[in-house]
């Protein structure tokens, strides 16, 4: 059981993490201040730099934290699995602000001098360990290599987004996630499974 005193460093690296992600998805990595972050987490600059050291360690939690935001929301497994997490990552985008803020800066790092692909491999793991239990329950084409289709699924949603983001402020992007299964499944999945995976946005549990 976690003492008293790891509480409280839990729930104040989450508060910074939570204000953090406000700022950077608001201004950006370049523009973002930690001082504006410690101001509206109502902290102060010793907590942020004791939980993550600088500003960059900070981008690189937000980063790395996206999968936690959408992992613990389902309970279906295969390729199934693999298309609810799409579905939920569309759904929580448009609110979910660590979410936003760790995909804003995977994708516009290398314009503040950083070069870190592990949350898209974290993404794609993700992706082939589900597709893997798919593989194993017969759930895809002989033809389907898994890790090919993680890779394919993680790089598609990334460029969807920026897409969406541009066009409707990401307004379209569940219309776009299923628009890309709709299009996939019938290459991947088994000819008699391919209909019953469901696409519908009505997948995505509560909040």
């Amino acid at each position: 059981m976690p003492s008293v005193k790891a509480e409280r460093a839990a729930r104040t690296r989450q508060k910074i993490l939570l204000a953090a992600a406000e700022v950077f998805d608001e201004t950006g990595y370049e523009k973002a201040a930690v001082t504006q972050v410690v101001e509206r987490a109502g902290l102060t600059l010793g907590a942020l730099y004791f939980h993550f050291g600088s500003k960059q360690g900070l981008a690189e939690a937000l980063m790395n934290a996206q999968p936690t935001t959408i992992e613990p929301h389902l309970e279906s497994t295969g390729l199934q699995r693999v298309v609810d997490i799409t579905l939920v990552w569309a759904d929580r985008m448009k609110r979910d602000p660590i979410l936003r803020a760790g995909v804003r800066l995977a994708v516009e790092q290398g314009s503040h001098g950083m070069n870190d692909a592990s949350s898209f491999e974290e993404w794609r793991t993700l992706m082939r360990s589900h597709l893997d239990v798919a593989r194993a329950d017969g759930e895809l084409r002989a033809a389907v290599d898994p890790d090919q289709l993680a890779r394919f699924v993680v790089g598609a949603c990334t460029g969807m987004q920026v897409y969406s983001q541009l066009a409707t402020q990401r307004a379209d992007l569940m219309e776009r996630v299923q628009d890309m299964w709709e299009l996939l499944l019938p290459s991947v999945a088994r000819e008699s499974l391919a209909d019953e995976i469901q696409v519908d946005s009505e997948r995505v549990p509560a909040s």
